[in-house]
């Protein structure tokens, strides 16, 4: 007979079992992103960076063309890793870059969370590439977006047919804080949930809090 215990389940995520990859998230890829509002995104990626960085999970963050062409990475993803230093691409694919492997194999984790723009070429990359080398690989679908919803879409149905699990902001959030008694992590939780998640029905704030009015951030 089979009986239900208080064990989580193995897919469940915890903050010591994986790496996070913040890829590409500047300006000249967001110009040109259609399936996500822009102030969402940004949002979005606020809400992740801070979740990570709060929780300390090892987090990757990859640009590409910076001086040339992208710009800077946005300060919602830099903001939660001061002094951190971004690993600066010229494939469009992360994970054919040394530098971005390097920084994997040192954190060592079988785990890997993706979050960046677009995500058919620049998420879809990294994680076909992960999953084809026997690492478990989650995509955060709406801190992704691309040039279209179809884009997007089947960008995201490639990947979970491949083996990709596809999560949330707010899901991964509470993923990692799953219970309110976890005292030390718990103001931290409900206060990201509050100013990004839109928790206790305040909405999305974070664009006043950050740029000025609104709720002190």
């Amino acid at each position: 007979m089979i009986r239900a215990t208080t064990t989580p389940g193995r897919l469940l995520l915890t903050p010591g079992d994986h790496a996070v990859m913040m890829i590409d998230f500047q300006p000249q890829m967001a110009f040109a992103t259609r399936s996500i509002d822009a102030v969402m995104l940004r949002n979005n990626i606020a809400l992740i960076a801070q979740a990570a960085g709060g929780f300390g999970v090892p987090t990757i963050l990859t640009t590409v063309a910076t001086e040339s062409f992208s710009g800077p990475m946005f300060q919602e993803a830099t903001a939660a890793f001061p002094g951190q230093t971004l690993v600066e691409r010229t494939s469009m694919n992360a994970w054919e870059d040394e530098g971005v492997v390097a920084e994997i194999n040192r954190i060592g984790r079988l785990r890997v969370v993706l979050a960046g723009l677009w995500t058919s070429v620049c998420i879809v990359g990294p994680a076909l590439s992960a999953i084809d080398q026997g690492f478990e690989v989650s995509v955060v679908a709406d801190a992704c977006g691309d040039v279209s919803d179809e884009a997007h879409d089947r960008a995201m149905e490639r990947m979970v047919q491949a083996g990709v699990r596809p999560m949330t902001t707010l899901q991964y959030l509470l993923e990692l804080q799953r219970d309110w008694a976890r005292s030390e992590t718990y103001g931290m939780t409900t206060s990201i949930a509050r100013r990004l998640g839109g928790a206790y029905g305040l909405g999305i704030v974070y664009a006043t809090t950050m740029f000025g009015g609104g709720e002190g951030h």
